[in-house]
């Protein structure tokens, strides 16, 4: 579970990079928040892997959920469930404005969302099978 949730945040970072490096759009304040979280995984699981050290996983999902919560706000603020007076992102790149649409519905928060959840569940399974070894 842990080669599998690596595999998930080294994915969700390439795909950020992708986005910003390949396709020019700018990440904005919450997508800096959300890659903050992201990022660091990809080397504290890697470590954890290599080295076979369970306690990765709970500085995994610690970032994990961290990031998850972020992601799961800018996602309301991109579905306009949170008014304009408590987005973050008033001056500059707007956080509610939708540059991408994938498959037509998912959007770069959503997609967030879904890796963090992903690897969150990798993690939380991860740490249930260390407790039965």
């Amino acid at each position: 579970m842990l080669l599998l949730s690596w595999l998930a945040s080294l994915a969700a970072t390439l795909g950020s990079l992708f986005f910003s490096e390949v396709m020019q759009l700018q990440p904005c304040l919450l997508c800096w928040y959300q890659r903050i979280a992201m990022f660091p995984l990809v080397l504290v699981l890697g470590i954890g892997l290599s080295r076979e050290d369970a306690g990765s996983i709970l500085y995994g999902l610690g970032l994990a959920s961290a990031g998850w919560l972020v992601a799961g706000y800018h996602t309301l603020l991109y579905g306009g469930w949170i008014p304009a007076s408590l987005q973050p992102c008033s001056k500059g790149l707007s956080c509610a404005q939708v540059d991408l649409r994938v498959a037509g519905f998912l959007t770069i928060p959503l997609m967030s969302l879904l890796a963090f959840s992903l690897i969150l569940a990798l993690l939380l399974a991860a740490r249930g099978q260390e407790g039965r070894t």
